[in-house]
């Protein structure tokens, strides 16, 4: 992983509207391998040369959800980060990400309810400056006075 952003919590007292916070990723082979074995998709398309080559994308591509997961991890990471709890979110998949792709996955704050410690956050990944993946996140934010 090649994320640039300190890990750890930001408490949603001291979270501003505009905020943002990324990570980069070389997704490999043994990544698409790994989550094809926990997740138990193992959809050719994702691991198959021969079979891949033949579809729409022309070759090999991650599974949407591993890509999805590096925008858990600057959220569960880094925005707000550790003791965040996840409320929601929504993805749309705008583009393949292939092996070896660098993936930048960026959150920012959209807007803060600081009566019910919720963040809205737009969520975005992006490979060679092309938007792969897009969305919403609902999170619950630690909060100085509780936790």
């Amino acid at each position: 992983m090649l994320d640039n952003m300190p890990r750890g919590t930001i408490f949603i007292e001291d979270i501003e509207v505009g905020m943002t916070r990324s990570l980069r990723k070389v997704v490999t082979d043994e990544d698409i391998e790994m989550f094809a074995q926990v997740s138990t998709d193992r959809n050719p398309v994702h691991l198959d040369d021969a079979y891949a080559k033949d579809t729409i994308f022309g070759g090999r591509i991650a599974h949407g959800m591993l890509t999805a997961g590096l925008i858990s991890a600057v959220i569960g990471e880094q925005l707000p980060g550790h003791g965040t709890i996840y409320m929601g979110q929504s993805l749309k998949f705008l583009g393949p990400v292939r092996p070896n792709d660098m993936v930048l996955a960026e959150v920012e704050v959209l807007s803060i309810d600081l009566t019910k410690r919720r963040l809205e956050l737009d969520c975005r990944c992006m490979v060679e400056g092309k938007p792969v993946l897009k969305g919403q996140a609902t999170v619950l934010a630690p909060s100085k006075k509780l936790d």
